[in-house]
């Protein structure tokens, strides 16, 4: 299945943030980008979306086709704003989604608490059972059942979950309960187990059901409004909503499976820099994307962003749909620091978010944050924030920082600022070491890939952290979630279950998976409306050693591998993940897996940056110089990167300042601009 090499047509990519809403209109008949950035709407993210529009002077009713990242689904399941919800399980299983895997909320200790997405009262239980190989072991009780309905109704639930036993293997009781239900309760936002997630591991397959109906109707009433207020703009177009897993979904349909939103932001990120380092050249990432209110990151190796089946929102909140492998830490430019009882300096998670802000919005903030330090060392000019109003006085920052923190901590306003970025960036390098050396990766073998609002003013103290080579600064690092939007690929991900061992399993039927999945996924996206240019197939298998509970992904050339090579294939990732071989122990194949994926046209990255500023020299691109912290002051030339001159190379120290954020290159970095407008950093040893 192809189409043209060159995206055609007007589109908007539009990400709503925690702080910002960003949006990206691109116009490929008129070679034109337009670009938004304003505070996000927190009690009714429609209003920030249509407010990103009007900023960037964009007509809905032009549009072709409009993509949106939403952080509803997310918010909600973090700060537990979730609908009533009822669940109706197998007769002596209502516990399951309590008992979970017998871990700790701390792990070495014994405090910390868990509270369920569904209350013990509103988790009923039925007279049903199906055994693990589909057979039937007592028939659904319809009685029962329909009394289970009236009384969840009658306790005002809103969603319902239906959550047999084994489903996975039979789903024969879950999809008669589903009749059954919307006979009682027309209206009931229901989720069925087995049709959100077809695999084995009752927790995992109940938890991932519960967060669903629990966000479905808070989701659901999100889109159809802002699809309402599109409309009522001219816009007449499918609205798509980006998923999880990098893929896009209708906003029609997007509530029938809201779970699979969760992450929708952070993965319309990962998958920009995924295709931005595959026209850079540079395929093995490491993505580092700083925000006003947290830090995410995530791996890419061969331009493929990692995707999990076990992202883990919270402790004890496991969501098993596939999802780019993004790792989050509190950790953004609005994080609070702050002295903590014993005396020691902390960063985050607390964060000022857009209202009241960092001190330095003057939206009346009054505690210490990332974004504060950095203003204090003078690596951000106040004349370029975004959210400012009013005149910052500088020398109020310094002195909150010499109250608050240098007071506590003996040191002056720089050094205690110095100190914040600091501990900032180790707690931002540590999660750049959860996606690669947990996995078995070393970081020096990828690039860091540095976006989000704040994510270049530290990526180079962090690579230098980490001993990465070489930081790749695209050419909109605070709107790359919303390019995400426009380059996302349309994706469907297929989890079949065959849970037996190895040496025992039927392969005949394993071809047979990968098959039937290849062909769900032709039609998935036979059925879209959005044109693509390449049609790929990705295949993999979750494997374990009998005895043990947690998978290996292991993926796989294509659709018939053999016994033996599945073997040596898993044999092989578990060594590189732990670095031992357990040959006398069995392994078991658990799940099947595949991912369909069509592929966008090309976006000309190159329309990003100003042609015309390309012409100019390096000195005319140079604004002036001011003081800049670097474990002393330095007087540091000052560069608007619009007016970078085509293949610019800079050595720092240095600041590049844009619309929509600044880049600090460290004394001895060096970076060297490409053709689509990215800077490649070449990081310096260690002072």
């Amino acid at each position: 299945m192809t189409g043209t090499n060159r995206l055609g047509g007007r589109f908007a990519g539009i990400d709503v943030g925690g702080t910002f809403t960003d949006l990206l209109h691109y116009d490929s008949a008129a070679r034109q980008v337009r670009l938004a950035k304003v505070p996000t709407t927190q009690d009714n993210q429609a209003d920030g979306v249509l407010a990103a529009l009007d900023a960037a002077s964009v007509d809905a009713a032009a549009l072709d086709l409009i993509v949106h990242g939403t952080t509803t689904t997310t918010n909600a399941v973090l700060e537990r704003r979730l609908c009533k919800t009822g669940l109706i399980t197998t007769m002596g299983f209502r516990d399951v989604l309590e008992l979970g895997r017998r871990t700790r909320p701390q792990a070495y200790g014994m405090s910390g608490q868990f509270r369920p997405l569904i209350p013990r009262d509103l988790r009923l239980e039925i007279p049903e059972r199906m055994l693990a190989d589909g057979s039937e072991y007592r028939a659904l009780d319809e009685h029962a059942l329909r009394a289970a309905l009236r009384q969840l109704r009658n306790e005002g639930c809103e969603s319902l979950v239906i959550h047999f036993l084994h489903a996975y293997a039979n789903p024969a009781h879950e999809l008669r309960a589903g009749q059954i239900a919307r006979e009682v309760w027309p209206e009931v936002n229901l989720t069925l187990g087995h049709a959100l997630l077809s695999e084995s591991r009752e927790y995992e397959r109940g938890v991932t059901a519960a967060v669903n109906a629990s966000v479905q109707p808070l989701l659901r009433r999100y889109v159809e409004r802002l699809a309402d207020r599109l409309a009522a703009r001219g816009y007449a177009r499918d609205l798509l909503v980006m998923t999880g897993n990098g893929g896009m979904v209708s906003a029609r349909i997007v509530a029938e499976e809201a779970a699979k939103t969760v992450m929708s932001g952070p993965a319309s990120g990962v998958m920009a820099a995924a295709f931005t380092g595959r026209r850079a050249g540079i395929a093995d990432l490491l993505t580092y994307d700083m925000g006003g209110t947290s830090t995410d990151v995530a791996m890419i190796r061969g331009a493929d962003p990692a995707v999990s089946h076990e992202i883990e929102v919270e402790y004890a909140m496991p969501i098993h749909v596939p999802m780019v492998d993004v790792r989050t830490v509190g950790a953004g430019g609005g994080s609070i620091a702050r002295v903590n009882a014993a005396g020691l300096l902390q960063v985050g998670p607390d964060s000022a978010g857009s209202t009241p802000g960092p001190i330095c919005y003057g939206k009346g903030g009054t505690e210490p944050t990332i974004s504060d330090a950095n203003m204090v060392l003078g690596r951000m000019d106040p004349g370029k924030l975004n959210s400012i109003s009013g005149d910052i006085s500088i020398t109020a920052i310094r002195d909150a920082f010499a109250a608050k923190l240098g007071e506590p901590l003996g040191l002056d306003a720089q050094n205690a600022a110095a100190a914040v970025l600091r501990v900032a960036n180790a707690k931002m390098a540590d999660a750049v070491r959860m996606v690669s050396i947990s996995l078995g990766e070393d970081p020096r073998d990828f690039a860091l890939f540095a976006f989000g609002g704040a994510g270049p003013l530290h990526a180079c103290a962090i690579a230098r952290e980490l001993g990465v080579p070489r930081v790749l600064v695209p050419a909109r690092p605070g709107i790359t979630n919303a390019l995400g939007c426009i380059v996302a690929d349309l994706r469907h991900d297929y989890v079949q279950t065959i849970n037996a061992p190895l040496d025992v399993c039927d392969m005949a039927a394993v071809h047979q998976a990968f098959t039937h999945q290849i062909q769900e996924g032709r039609d998935a996206i036979g059925r879209e409306k959005v044109e693509i240019a390449e049609l790929r197939v990705i295949h993999s298998v979750d494997m374990r050693f009998i005895g043990q509970t947690h998978l290996l992904r292991v993926p796989l050339p294509g659709p018939a591998p053999t016994r033996d090579d599945l073997q040596t294939r898993f044999e092989d990732a578990y060594f590189k993940r732990f670095q031992v071989t357990l040959p006398e122990i069995r392994a078991a194949l658990v799940n099947v897996n595949t991912s369909v994926i069509g592929r966008r046209p090309e976006v000309d990255l190159s329309l990003l940056i100003d042609a015309g500023g390309r012409r100019n020299t390096l000195a005319e691109a140079q604004t002036g110089t001011r003081p800049v912290w670097f474990d002393d002051w330095i007087d540091t030339p000052i560069f608007w990167r619009d007016h970078l001159p085509a293949q610019a190379s800079l050595t720092g120290p240095a600041i590049v300042e844009q619309m929509d954020c600044t880049l600090v290159l460290e004394p001895g970095d060096r970076a060297v601009q490409d053709a689509d407008g990215n800077l490649i950093v070449t990081v310096a040893a260690q002072r």
